[in-house]
């Protein structure tokens, strides 16, 4: 009974997430979602920024926080082991429901692309960083980043095995393809209102943050082989490499890299 109740615990966490990535797509870009990020403003500037760089901060502690290992221990002398991931992406998505729900428009424009080449191409860029971002997810083990597979080995009995260091395709070009895909998202705006540019900067100062504490955990676990991969692969920009290089097989971060 309990397995049984894990895993409906773990695929419920699992479709309020989904729920809530499809909404964070129509808040970001501003279409099918009753809030939004540009919305009409309905509270003084400095109210609303201080109410938006709150609900950000809260979400990047709990975010980060909770990821931390020493964190991971502390917690799961609490629920079980195999329920620690849904829980994590449970309490993320319920941080975003937050954010969403009373983040507060602030009005203004800093850019507006006129010409149709340059908003379709922002546009495209846009799509192509949701794309990317999806795409990341399974190159790695979607599922297990998502907190399914730990539940359903619960259930079935199987032995947790740590996933092993690798390096799959864009894994070689860069360290965090997943965190290129959020910042193409965040500034690949055809128009770009105070409230966004807001979000933007801040998300991208938590993703910078975030990639040194993953980094420090993911050294302390893998040592010599992980510093080797972070030492020859940029963090978020690709670099033109030479064809011996391209050739050579690296490591690359496990699946923590994405917490």
């Amino acid at each position: 009974m309990k397995r049984s109740v894990i895993f409906l615990y773990g695929v419920a966490c699992y479709a309020v997430s989904l729920g809530v990535f499809v909404y964070a797509a129509g808040f970001i870009v501003g279409f099918g979602t009753p809030t939004g990020l540009d919305t009409a403003p309905r509270k003084p500037l400095g109210v609303a920024l201080a109410i938006d760089v709150a609900l950000l901060a809260v979400f990047a502690v709990q975010h980060s926080g909770m990821a931390r290992g020493g964190f991971k221990r502390w917690w799961t002398r609490i629920i079980p082991a195999a329920a620690e991931r849904s829980t994590y992406v449970l309490i993320s998505s319920l941080a975003l429901i937050v954010l969403f729900a009373l983040w507060e428009p602030i009005g203004g424009t800093v850019w507006r692309t006129e010409a149709a080449w340059a908003r379709v191409t922002l546009i495209g860029l846009n799509l192509g960083g949701w794309t990317l971002l999806f795409y990341t997810t399974f190159l790695i083990d979607h599922f297990d980043l998502m907190g399914l597979a730990q539940v359903w080995r619960q259930l079935t009995g199987r032995v947790h095995v740590d996933p092993r260091f690798r390096t799959p395709s864009l894994y070689k070009v860069v360290r965090h393809p997943l965190y290129v895909g959020w910042l193409v998202i965040f500034w690949a705006a055809p128009v770009m209102t105070i409230a966004h540019l807001v979000f933007a900067s801040m998300t991208t100062a938590y993703i910078l943050v975030a990639i040194r504490l993953e980094e420090r955990d993911l050294l302390a676990s893998h040592g010599a082989e992980y510093a080797a991969w972070r030492k020859r692969t940029p963090m978020l920009l690709p670099r033109p490499r030479s064809r011996a290089s391209r050739e050579r097989r690296l490591p690359a971060p496990t699946i923590d890299a994405l917490r």
